[in-house]
């Protein structure tokens, strides 16, 4: 088990094997999830396609001059 030390900004560095096993790299974002009375780790890069279906497709087509036309009127050109 590998184990981390908190700094006093409450920062920690996560331990090169447990990047390794994560396929973490520099940059990368982590989630701590709440699990069973404590928290896990775990990367924070789903996959794009977790969204498909979250928005409804609109019941009629837009138009592009439609679209432009709603970006001026809410002052798009500014």
């Amino acid at each position: 088990m590998s184990t981390a030390t908190v700094t006093s900004k409450g920062q920690i560095t996560i331990p090169a094997d447990v990047r390794r096993r994560l396929g973490l790299e520099s940059g990368d974002r982590v989630e701590f999830v709440e699990v069973d009375g404590g928290f896990a780790i775990k990367p924070a890069s789903d996959d794009v396609r977790v969204l498909k279906g979250l928005l409804r497709k609109p019941a009629t087509p837009v138009s592009i001059s439609q679209m432009n036309a709603a970006i001026r009127a809410r002052g798009g050109g500014r």
